[in-house]
């Protein structure tokens, strides 16, 4: 009794509320290392698809974290990791094991860029989130692209050549340098538009209710091509996203209420 005095009863294990995030992220994690799965076994389809379906459950973990009031550091630091897997590592070896290991040294090296940029945009998102001169989150923007974005574009020669079946599409100097590329802009400081910035007007929010659900009878139907137009639309934003935050800044500068 004596050595009990002045100690607080532990908690037994974690609530239901806490675990439910966590274990979407988990989720997410795991469907990203099946893709790599499938990827080592030639499914190159399943492959992608997997770590699409690691993007929809990243996506919603957090809001169901905000949702339940079960947001915890652990909670970040899984999700952390996990994206630096499922978004880093999978399409990186799902990438090489499709078309870059036919040179082995350059696609081996274009392979490494997309992980490893993937982990330090991650790092510095944990890092330095608050720091000024960055796109601030409270304005709806992020710095470089996120890393279940970068993913979903790295693939973009494999939803083309899905659609398409054109050979060239998958050769290693198509892929890699795309794969560079994609590595460079999830650790750019470029400021990209956010789902806060994204705020139609109340004049068109039927219209972007009714494209919404055309966008998903799309994917039902022609997914590749319309996971083609989809980074197409997003590259294309990605201009839209620099001028706006530079509106944004100098309007802050001059003491302008936004």
């Amino acid at each position: 009794m004596a050595e009990t005095v002045g100690r607080g009863r532990l908690p037994r294990g974690l609530t239901l509320r806490a675990m439910v995030p966590n274990a979407i992220t988990s989720a997410a994690l795991c469907s990203g290392l099946t893709g790599i799965r499938f990827a080592i076994g030639g499914d190159f389809h399943s492959a992608v698809l997997a770590v699409l379906l690691a993007g929809l459950l990243d996506g919603i973990d957090g809001k169901v974290a905000r949702l339940m009031k079960a947001q915890s550091r652990f909670g970040a630091e899984l999700d952390s990791l996990s994206d630096a897997i499922a978004f880093g590592v999978g399409p990186a070896l799902i990438l090489y094991l499709w078309s870059l290991s036919a040179v082995p040294r350059f696609g081996w090296f274009a392979a490494l860029a997309l992980a490893v940029c993937c982990a330090l945009r991650l790092a510095r998102f944990n890092a330095s989130i608050d720091l000024p001169g960055q796109p601030h989150k409270s304005a709806g923007f992020m710095t470089g692209v996120p890393a279940p974005a970068g993913a979903g574009l790295a693939f973009l020669p494999l939803y083309l050549w899905f659609a398409s079946g054109l050979e060239v599409l998958r050769a290693p100097y198509v892929v890699g340098p795309w794969a560079l590329l994609i590595a460079f802009l999830m650790i750019s400081n470029l400021p990209t538009l956010g789902w806060g910035a994204l705020r139609p007007r109340r004049s068109i929010r039927l219209e972007v209710i009714a494209l919404a659900g055309m966008v998903l009878a799309a994917l039902l139907t022609e997914p590749w091509l319309t996971l083609v137009g989809i980074c197409v639309v997003y590259l294309a934003l990605m201009p839209v996203g620099l001028w706006r935050y530079r509106r944004i800044r100098l309007q802050r500068a001059a003491g302008v209420p936004l």
